[in-house]
């Protein structure tokens, strides 16, 4: 257990752990139900972070820092997966689109895409009033990364061999449910009945995404799993300001 949260803290964040253990995607699979755990440490990075930013800066430009922390500590590994994702969009059939998503180089689909979704969730964390913007930071990371043991478990791999498919065959059936659960109750606790709400949309979210690009692609890949973390987050920030909005 200990091994699987180390795993699953190197493979979603840029944390230097101590040591060295080589691992495949089978077992960042194995890992899958530390995500959310891995997704509150996130959490509490940003909230920490956007506690300190917007003391010092005006709400706007303390919103951009802390959504560059947050993409910063992850990498952009998610990001990635959404360039590619949407750079496959062009493609003629599943397998064209699958060789245009392996391309290292972006295209101009995955470029405007990123653009359009960094304003989105810098927007969105902007506009949060500050009792609640903390709190969402707090949860929405966990929120997000409940989703990869789900979609695992209900889609097929999109390619017989990769790291989609290896990642997929590592997940166990348990996987999903301790995700799921782990991450409904962080955000019940932080936002009350409104963190139900904001984590059932992140799974709405990522189900369409999977959905869509499982009917393109005959199946999901690991950039499928990472935008669908990307774009349920992005989700979770949207519901988070519509009910924030609703009560003012």
């Amino acid at each position: 257990r200990v091994t699987s949260l180390i795993v699953a803290v190197r493979y979603l964040t840029i944390v230097p752990l101590p040591g060295r253990a080589p691992y495949g995607a089978e077992a960042i699979g194995r890992a899958a139900p530390w995500f959310p755990a891995v997704g509150l440490g996130i959490g509490v990075v940003l909230a920490v972070v956007e506690r300190a930013t917007s003391v010092l800066f005006p709400s706007l430009l303390a919103a951009l820092l802390t959504v560059t922390a947050w993409k910063l500590l992850t990498g952009g590994l998610h990001l990635d997966g959404l360039a590619d994702c949407l750079d496959g969009l062009v493609g003629r059939d599943a397998a064209h689109r699958l060789a245009v998503m392996g391309d290292s180089r972006i295209g101009a689909f995955g470029a405007i895409g990123l653009i359009l979704f960094l304003l989105l969730e810098i927007a969105a964390v902007a506009e949060l009033p500050p009792d609640v913007r903390w709190r969402a930071l707090l949860v929405i990371p966990a929120a997000g990364r409940a989703t990869p043991a789900l979609l695992a478990r209900l889609f097929p791999a999109a390619k017989a061999e990769g790291h989609g498919a290896a990642f997929l065959a590592g997940v166990r059936i348990v996987a999903a449910p301790l995700a799921l659960a782990l991450a409904l109750v962080a955000a019940a606790a932080a936002l009350g009945p409104a963190g139900l709400l904001v984590t059932a949309a992140a799974l709405v979210a990522a189900l369409a995404l999977a959905w869509f690009m499982a009917s393109r692609l005959a199946g999901i890949t690991g950039d499928v799993l990472g935008a669908a973390i990307e774009v349920a987050e992005l989700a979770a920030l949207l519901t988070v300001s519509a009910w924030a909005h609703a009560r003012l």
